[in-house]
């Protein structure tokens, strides 16, 4: 039971007030002004009154309040972040309010407009890194979407690690190597060419795991020729390339949003093109210093270039392989599959392939003698031995 619930139930029972208040430890002023509550209000009386100032004058407004609310249903609608960074930011940018973080997060509770996640990882948990300069390293990723007819298409994304600023996305079929390098080739020529390039393990990217037997990727071979630092990140490592997975997460995000659902790569590319002019000009960045765009942060510090340090790098690598039943070995060069003849003599024997760049040497495995030394003719398919046809003469 209440002490206010006790101390009225004394002096309705015939106590006198002081007796009351020596009883339960309490002022006789405010015995005096319980009963006065009690005699107009009843049984409410036992209930304590709310601390809460009668006026505020510090308070939000309640047409603020109502428009951070609009703004928060309209972000989310129109597929984009509502969080209370960007609520702020567009107050500020587009209705002149300037409100602090917390208030928007406090406005955003006390309605009901926040999910808790307590089992959520925290941000502070995480090793963030960024490029300091435009240019000096390029994201690349590639993801899926389902258009309206059903059918599974994939949008690959160029992004600038510095700014995150989108400087390509295009849907296709399939993406493949050839497609990656042309993406790559086409970004290069409207925004110049990286220093670096940062991308996870998928064979249209590099062919590192891919035991030797592919040699360079149409990328990597470009790569190299422009001096270009190709990374990449470790296998089930995905939070290295965080910037672009985050980016594709929010593009789906704002493409499943929308209420006409492209049909055809067409109406996919004019979605594509729309959210990346607004995610670039007119959408803040969270992690970008003074909530930026990327594309003032894009253009804000000089771009990085190329380096001439890995010009006199040599891709090596070692294959194991068996002459084939005509006396033929295959060999991966820049995308394309060439055909060595070591000689019909050799059918069925097991090699080994030690390649630097062009230059192959064919070494039997089981005795180590070398049978054939060549650099390799990349316009050709096929390498002739040199050797006039027939058989070896004794």
């Amino acid at each position: 039971m209440s002490k206010r619930r006790l101390v009225i139930t004394a002096v309705l029972a015939g106590q006198s007030q002081s007796e009351v208040a020596r009883t339960y430890a309490v002022s006789q002023g405010w015995i005096s002004r319980l009963m006065a509550r009690y005699r107009i209000e009843g049984d409410a009386a036992f209930e304590p009154l709310s601390r809460a100032p009668k006026t505020s004058p510090a308070a939000t407004a309640p047409e603020t309040v109502e428009l951070v609310l609009a703004l928060r249903k309209n972000l989310t609608e129109s597929g984009h972040d509502a969080g209370p960074d960007t609520i702020c930011w567009h107050l500020t940018q587009h209705h002149g309010t300037t409100l602090s973080r917390a208030t928007v997060h406090r406005i955003l509770t006390r309605h009901g407009q926040v999910t808790p996640e307590p089992r959520k990882r925290p941000k502070s948990s995480y090793i963030r890194f960024a490029a300091e300069q435009p240019n000096e390293t390029w994201q690349s990723d590639f993801t899926h979407y389902r258009l309206a007819t059903g059918s599974d298409v994939e949008i690959i994304t160029w992004l600038d690690d510095h700014s995150r600023y989108a400087l390509h996305t295009s849907g296709h079929h399939r993406i493949t190597a050839h497609l990656v390098l042309t993406t790559f080739t086409e970004t290069a020529a409207q925004h110049g060419y990286p220093a670096s390039t940062l991308t996870d393990n998928g064979m249209v990217y590099t062919v590192r795991f891919a035991g030797g037997k592919g040699g360079r990727s149409k990328l990597e071979h470009e790569l190299r020729r422009l001096n270009i630092v190709q990374k990449n990140s470790r296998p089930n490592h995905p939070t290295t390339c965080g910037k672009v997975e985050r980016f594709q997460q929010t593009m789906k995000k704002w493409l499943r949003a929308q209420p006409d659902q492209p049909a055809t790569l067409t109406e996919l590319q004019v979605l594509l093109d729309r959210f990346r002019d607004d995610y670039n000009q007119r959408r803040p960045h969270r992690s970008l210093e003074h909530r930026a765009t990327p594309a003032a942060a894009y253009q804000a510090r000089p771009k990085a270039a190329p380096g001439a340090d890995r010009a006199h790098e040599t891709h090596d690598r070692v294959r194991t392989d068996k002459i084939d039943r005509v006396g033929t070995v295959t060999l991966r060069h820049n995308g394309r599959l060439h055909h060595i003849g070591v000689g019909r003599t050799h059918a069925g024997t097991y090699v080994r392939l030690l390649v630097q760049d062009l230059d192959i040497t064919i070494i039997n495995a089981t005795t180590g003698e070398i049978l054939r030394e060549l650099e390799l003719d990349p316009t050709r398919d096929y390498q002739p031995t040199g050797r006039p046809p027939g058989p070896t003469k004794q």
